[in-house]
């Protein structure tokens, strides 16, 4: 059973519990990466801006033959209007997803040479880029610790854990950075996203064989 954490738990202890916490995912997931296959920040950058409101296994049925498609930057943003909605189609949201990501390649072609940045400013002044995109382009393909990504699951598992009762993205971030060392940001997000899908699910969390049921306070959310 799942011990009872206070409500009025004080920061200092919600602070050593997630020690704890994060000691015990890089136990159980020492090896926690993104999903999105990719092999630069370019095709990293693609994938996550196709991966909103889309599942990672979806994404990575559709980026192989996307980026034989498109090696370079270049061919994204000279992409033939319908050609890159037909290839990204299953993905959802295709017409404005291929919208931002042309816009992506022709700043990143305009602006930066042809290299994604690597500064957070610079991410967000790309079209479909938002706090989310960028720290997973910073943290993944750049190994920079600047936020932490916050995805459905990563926002459920927050406010179950009682590390804030915020449902705005921004502001879960803001908790759990407040909480987490910060070299620890990146891997942070891939463990809890592991964590999420296999055992702390949003339908039915199975609590009976959770690993971290001793250290999780029992709120709804």
């Amino acid at each position: 059973m799942a011990r009872k954490v206070s409500k009025r738990e004080s920061k200092e202890n919600r602070r050593k519990r997630a020690q704890k916490i994060l000691r015990r995912l890089r136990r159980h997931f020492p090896e926690a990466a993104t999903a999105l296959d990719h092999h630069d920040p370019w095709q990293l950058l693609v994938a996550t801006i196709l991966s909103a409101q889309c599942t990672d296994e979806r994404v990575n049925q559709v980026t192989p033959a996307l980026f034989r498609h498109y090696p370079r930057i270049q061919d994204f943003a000279e992409s033939p209007n319908g050609e890159l909605e037909q290839l990204i189609r299953s993905t959802g949201f295709f017409n404005n997803k291929a919208k931002n990501i042309r816009g992506a390649a022709r700043r990143v072609l305009e602006v930066h040479q042809g290299q994604v940045p690597d500064e957070m400013e610079a991410l967000l002044a790309l079209p479909g880029v938002a706090r989310k995109t960028a720290n997973c382009v910073l943290g993944t393909a750049f190994g920079k610790n600047v936020g932490v990504v916050v995805d459905t699951h990563v926002g459920r598992l927050a406010r179950r854990f009682g590390f804030t009762a915020e449902k705005n993205p921004v502001k879960v971030e803001r908790d759990l950075m407040e909480l987490f060392p910060q070299k620890s940001w990146t891997y942070l997000s891939h463990a809890l996203i592991l964590h999420g899908r296999a055992t702390c699910k949003a339908r039915k969390a199975d609590c009976e064989s959770c690993k971290f049921a001793d250290l999780c306070p029992q709120i709804e959310v």
